[in-house]
């Protein structure tokens, strides 16, 4: 039987994101059926991944977004943050944030760059949190990144 792992994506985004993260998961393993479902903007994502969880039996939830770089776009993704925090909270089930901010890269290039890695990454991450679960565990405090280079440990 395949664990059932939700998308959940917005048509205000400016790339698709979630064809990447699905991409990835496809590339990695056939244990996991995956579920999409497409909402307007950011503050559509938490009742959306929270209907994931309760009405298709998700076990875990990646949220993409795109704000874009206004104040009220920060504002409205912060909101969603907010409330996709609450949808975890209230399913007790792992709803992955994965936002890139329009503002985030200096080109088209660098900002389409951002948003294939920070999927590809939560997409493994996903994984991580319903297969292997230790793999986070030993990489604590490694200073991984989503979207941009890895940081590193400030001290080994």
């Amino acid at each position: 039987m395949k664990v059932k792992l939700g998308i959940v994506d917005t048509t205000f985004a400016r790339y698709d994101m979630a064809k990447v993260a699905i991409e990835e998961i496809e590339s990695m393993t056939s244990k996991v059926e995956i579920v999409r479902y497409t909402v307007p903007g950011v503050k559509d994502l938490p009742v959306a991944a929270k209907k994931l969880i309760e009405e298709e039996g998700c076990e875990i939830v990646i949220a993409f977004g795109m704000p874009g770089p206004e104040p009220i776009d920060k504002l409205c993704a912060h909101e969603a943050s907010t409330g996709i925090i609450q949808a975890q909270l209230m399913t007790n089930k792992h709803i992955i944030e994965c936002f890139v901010h329009e503002d985030e890269g200096k080109s088209v290039e660098e900002l389409i760059a951002i948003c294939e890695d920070r999927a590809r990454k939560h997409a493994r991450n996903a994984l991580r949190l319903l297969f292997e679960r230790d793999w986070l565990t030993r990489h604590a405090g490694q200073g991984l990144r989503q979207g941009h280079p890895d940081a590193g440990p400030l001290k080994h």
